[in-house]
């Protein structure tokens, strides 16, 4: 490790969910990605189509996307082929002449096959796990069958909450060593409390008090106990107001509940939020209230605390994890503890000073310190032994009684296409792309790669340790 800061890697991002989509696992990437770059090492992304949005794209600080023209199947996800994808994938992974591809989010069909094409060709992978998966229903149980078979040959993995690690172990069998923990980040430059000139302007009222929600609408995001929760909220506080961001087939019920409350007056309901507008919706507020029914790590809950507000959450997940207990008032989901959880938080307000607060967070989390935490699972994924077919095929095979079989099948087959494909066309003769040296955006990049002062350098450095006490990965 004593050399690890003059060696460069050659990174290959891949997930169906990237930007022009818009999500936490999308904006993950991206600031990752950004923060690299800053750092030297060569990123390049692939993801597929997105409408007319196709082929070689380059975004801010030359970050280069390869938006490969696959269209989406099902929930922005590419149809699994198994094998289609491998020429682009091994054409790419030449030209670009990577040496570690890196795959996000356990729904992306794209990630599960580029990881395995990329273990066939003998290049080191690292997966990172950014949601929170069951044990029982039937999509569950395939998940995680298809995570155990990604995951029987990944080099490393990374996981954004301990909560988060713990449940890709149980899902995988992957072997805890193998699992470091690397939280989120936001963007504090962007997300930034109500400024004095833009207080003046809105002129709010003393006396009202207004909780934001910003989220999907949708079942897994609690979207069912906003319908109870918001009712006797405003029958206890009648100077509570509500602002929701979002959208989704839950919609319906929280009109139908606006209508049947006659608070039309007092919910807010904005439809679909851009990404550039949250910022402007979250100032206007004094209380964040996620109500997510599970939850790896909520980015949400970081931008509100980034821009003032007090968090009230559901107490599901990595969420208690991500703030300090003095920004955030967790309740279970419950409507009637949620609703006493409201009620604590509003006695809070007084004593919450938004520019503290933001400060806290900045010290707290930042994409560079992320970006150079990852560095090291590069390096510890470069340093793991090359093993051979049949090496890996063991760990496939025990997988389960016919799983493992049908994994075994999958793999050789791929094997056997690979060949086939270098018979075709021999790497050698695919044309390595030039590499351009674009001069970064520093305004754009300002938050996103901030370099931590003097006292987070000295937190970082004691943090960013390999193992904690305890000998368990801990990179957080």
């Amino acid at each position: 490790m004593g050399n690890r800061e003059n060696e460069k890697h050659s990174i290959l991002m891949v997930s169906d969910f990237f930007y022009p989509n818009v999500g936490g696992v999308e904006n993950h990437i991206y600031c990752l990605s950004q923060c690299l770059l800053n750092l030297g090492h060569k990123v390049v992304v692939v993801t597929h189509a997105y409408g007319k949005r196709s082929g070689v794209r380059y975004m801010t600080g030359g970050l280069k996307v390869y938006y490969v023209p696959w269209r989406p199947f099902f929930n922005q996800n590419t149809f699994p082929t198994l094998h289609g994808t491998l020429p682009i994938i091994r054409t790419i992974l030449t030209r670009e002449r990577i040496t570690v591809v890196h795959g996000h989010q356990t729904f992306s069909t794209l990630c599960h096959e580029a990881l395995m094409h990329a273990r066939i060709m003998g290049y080191k992978v690292v997966f990172t796990d950014h949601s929170l998966n069951g044990f029982s229903d039937a999509g569950s149980i395939h998940m995680n069958k298809v995570l155990q078979f990604t995951l029987a040959d990944v080099s490393q993995a990374i996981c954004v909450s301990h909560t988060s690690k713990e449940n890709t172990v149980l899902r995988s069998g992957l072997a805890p060593e193998k699992v470091f923990v690397i939280p989120n980040a936001v963007d504090t430059a962007k997300f930034k409390p109500m400024s004095e000139e833009e207080r003046r302007s809105s002129k709010p009222s003393r006396s009202e008090i207004v909780i934001v929600v910003i989220s999907r609408l949708v079942y897994r995001k609690g979207a069912d106990l906003l319908v109870e929760v918001i009712p006797e909220v405003c029958r206890l506080h009648p100077n509570v107001h509500f602002i929701i961001g979002g959208d989704g087939p839950k919609r319906v019920r929280l009109e139908e509940m606006r209508e049947k409350h006659s608070l039309q007056d007092r919910v807010d309901l904005l439809g679909a939020v851009q990404h550039t507008e949250v910022r402007s919706v979250l100032i206007k507020g004094h209380i964040f209230l996620n109500s997510s029914l599970t939850e790896a790590f909520c980015i949400a809950i970081l931008e509100a605390a980034s821009c003032g507000l007090l968090t009230v959450s559901t107490r599901v997940g990595g969420v208690p994890e991500v703030v300090p207990d003095d920004m955030i008032v967790l309740a279970e989901p419950d409507p009637s503890d949620m609703v006493r959880a409201i009620q604590k938080a509003i006695t809070m307000l007084p004593k919450i000073d938004p520019q503290v607060m933001h400060n806290r967070m900045r010290e707290l989390y930042s994409w560079h310190d992320v970006a150079k935490r990852t560095e090291i699972v590069y390096d510890r994924a470069l340093k793991c032994s090359d093993q051979n077919l049949l090496e890996r095929l063991s760990r496939h095979l025990s997988c389960g009684a016919w799983a493992g079989k049908i994994f075994c099948l999958v793999m050789i087959f791929s094997f056997l296409l690979w060949h086939i494909l270098e018979l075709w066309q021999p790497a050698d003769d695919i044309e390595e792309a030039p590499d351009f040296i674009l001069t970064p955006n520093h305004d754009e990049l300002e938050g996103c790669c901030r370099k931590p002062n003097n006292a987070e350098n000295q937190k970082n450095s004691s943090d960013t340790n390999i193992y904690d006490n305890s000998g368990n990965n801990n990179i957080s």
